[in-house]
């Protein structure tokens, strides 16, 4: 009996010295897939490709796009058919984002935020612009796509409807 005891306890001790040494699992951070899915966004603007930065977008026609100009634009087919024709004037386009912010709201939606700087040349005349954006985005299958994103500049100008009191000195 006492060498069974005595084999209880050495197993009992090393299954403690196991379970000990175990990792726990490791957690997988829920915002990734967004981030990627963002990156890819950025990626095919920085490329001026127009089918890269289409497939970000949800194929849907309750898609809905504020736009850094002050309209708005709804529908994918439209988004894509924008951004195609935009696209084959544009040229030399950086991109700069800064202070991007990525929110779960739940399993299957999400939002990024972010500052962003950009230049282009288009039709050969070189432009920049700045501003925020907020993109929503919706896990549709097993793809993070957009389904909203809104673009306000960082300094409208002086025909823009935009409040006195909002208005900064220039």
């Amino acid at each position: 009996m006492n060498k069974f005891a005595y084999v209880i306890v050495i197993l009992a001790a090393l299954a403690i010295n196991v379970a000990a040494q175990k990792k726990p699992a490791a957690t997988t951070d829920p915002t990734k897939g967004v981030r990627q899915a963002f990156d890819r966004l950025i990626d095919g603007i920085k490329q001026v490709d127009a089918e890269k930065v289409s497939a970000s977008y949800e194929k849907s026609d309750r898609l809905l796009v504020f736009n850094n100009n002050g309209s708005a634009t709804g529908g994918w087919e439209n988004i894509k058919s924008n951004v195609e024709s935009s696209y084959a004037k544009v040229s030399n386009v950086t991109i700069d984002v800064t202070g991007v912010r990525v929110e779960m709201l739940s399993k299957t939606a999400a939002y990024v935020s972010c500052k962003w700087k950009q230049t282009q040349e288009n039709d050969g005349k070189l432009e920049s612009a700045s501003g925020r954006m907020t993109l929503v985005y919706k896990l549709i299958g097993k793809d993070w796509k957009i389904v909203h994103r809104h673009t306000s500049p960082d300094n409208p100008g002086p025909t823009r409807p935009v409040f006195p009191s909002e208005r900064t000195e220039q």
